[in-house]
Parts: C-alpha cells; structure tokens; sequence
C-alpha cells in the first residue's frame, strides 16, 4: 500500500533498521531476508534523499534526519497498530493477541501469573508479555511497545488515560516462628531488627510502603535492598530480618515459604495500583477485557 508515493511498509523496515542499526538484524526482526530490507533500506534513502545509516568503524549511525524520524514513524506505526487490533468485538477464544504489559513482580506474580494459566484453555491464542518498569515506560507506551503499564497511583502521568484496578495493604514478614511477629507489635520491636528494602527498576524506585516510612521519619537498619519483591522470602527464611510486604502478595508467600505476617505497628495508607495506556487505546475492546480480568482477578484476591 503506497501513501504519497511511499510503501508504507518501509516504515516498519525503517522502524527495525533504528532499532537494530544494522541490516541482517533488522531483516531477523521482521521475517525479511537481509538483501530485501538491504533493498528496503535503498529505497528509503531514495524516497527520502537521505542516507538514513551511516556505516562507520563497522558501525551504522542514524543521520540527523533520520532521528527526527524516529519517533514520528513510531507514532505512526502504534496508531495503525491500534486500527489494526481495534475492532467492535474481541472474542477472547479466538483471538490471536499478545498483550505486552509492564509491572512490578508484585502484580505479575500475584494478579498476572494466575491469569495466564487460567487463560491457557479457555484463550488459546492470547498471549500477555510481561515487561518489568523501565525509565522509558512512557515512550514505550507512546510508540506502542507496550500495551498497558500497571503502575502506582504518583507515578501516572497525567496526559494518558488510566483506570483504577485496585488497593492494597501492607503487612510486616518474617520468618515463621520469628520473635517479634506478634499480634499488637510495637514500633520499638520493629526496629530492634534489621530490615530489607525494595528498590524496583532501574530508577531504584523504592517501594510505597518503605517510601512512606521514611517520609514521615521512621529509621529503620537495612540489611540489604532487593531489585524486586520475589527475593524477599528467600531473604527471611534464614535471618532475622524483617520487610514490608503488599497483602496479596504477603498472603501468597506466606502459603508458600515459611514466613510469618502480621499488621505493621505503624498505619500506612493503602496503595493504589492503576492501569494506564495510550489514548488511541482507550476505544480497544482487546485492551479493555484485559483491564477488566485484572481487576476481577483482584477482586478475587482481596
């Protein structure tokens, strides 16, 4: 299909050779032999009468050009995506979808894993890619790398949509049989013991629940800081350390390592999780099953 004398399959070849910068990895990510994206490529610096790449010490470049390119062909590409997948019906029995989603471990693994398995026979062919957080959550969403970014309410950004999916609490574990997990444990028995933290992405954005803590002055020692909650149980089955743990998660280690949970002995408010995606996806049927299983999957776990 020809827009104003473009192929506008040149705009994928074009997307892969930025993101590969190079032309037999690109022709492996679009199914293309390497002298047809090589062709590709030739009548892309025809139509554009730019050289686009730039071979240097057995290296290609981007010109200038074509980085103001790039980010306009992305925006492109996820909108003729959207068209493509957006249809007035989605029948999750014969859809052939992948979802790309981007979370923490906690959701995955509390609200995601479930769902896929369960998913298995009655959606053959849907498929959900989990992405753990990036800094470039929001390009990603933008260019229509991912379709859906399950994040903490204070860090949406206000110029996409986003739905509530649901709320949570913490709670304090340990290991079982740990002296200090107590009904009614006080704030000073808390803090005789060491504690880990969680540090998520490549931010090291700490954990709601840590993060409050010290926004209102609780010090607490730190034995170590983990990249992620599914470290946390390994971390406590043998020491005595001390964390804080989302609920629904906290109840599904606890089921599965032997860790004790029990209230903090300081209020902290609940977290809200929200799911967040593009504008031009927010008429998706797809997109809006999925949002709507997460959140009875929550609601079946809360």
């Amino acid at each position: 299909m020809r827009f104003k004398g473009l192929d506008l399959n040149l705009l994928v070849a074009f997307d892969a050779l930025m993101a590969d910068r190079s032309v037999s990895r690109a022709a492996d990510r679009v199914n293309l032999s390497q002298p047809a994206m090589s062709n590709a490529l030739a009548r892309l610096r025809a139509y554009f009468g730019d050289d686009l790449l730039i071979a240097h010490n057995k290296r290609m470049y981007p010109t200038p050009f074509a980085e103001t390119l790039i980010p306009q062909v992305q925006a492109a590409l996820a909108t003729m995506e959207s068209v493509v997948a957006t249809s007035r019906h989605f029948d999750p029995t014969t859809s052939s979808r992948t979802f790309r989603v981007m979370t923490s471990d906690y959701i995955a693994t509390a609200l995601l894993f479930p769902i896929i398995t369960r998913l298995a026979p009655v959606a053959p062919g849907v498929r959900i890619e989990l992405l753990l957080p990036s800094q470039r959550r929001i390009e990603l969403l933008d260019n229509g790398n991912i379709d859906l970014l399950i994040t903490l309410e204070a860090y949406l950004t206000p110029e996409l949509p986003s739905d509530f999916l649901l709320e949570d609490r913490y709670w304090l574990a340990g290991r079982v049989d740990h002296p200090a997990l107590v009904e009614g444990i006080t704030l000073e028995t808390m803090l005789a013991y060491e504690h880990v933290l969680v540090a998520i992405g490549e931010e090291r954005l700490p954990s709601f629940g840590d993060a409050y803590l010290d926004r209102i002055g609780i010090q607490r020692r730190v034995a170590t800081t983990a990249p992620n909650f599914a470290m946390l149980p390994w971390l406590l089955q043998e020491t005595d350390w001390l964390t804080l743990m989302q609920g629904r998660l906290a109840h599904l280690m606890q089921r599965n390592f032997a860790i004790a949970i029990v209230p903090p002995p300081v209020p902290i408010p609940p977290l809200i999780e929200m799911a967040q995606y593009h504008v031009t996806r927010s008429n998706d049927p797809g997109l809006r099953w999925l949002i709507d299983t997460i959140r009875a999957q929550a609601a079946e776990t809360d």
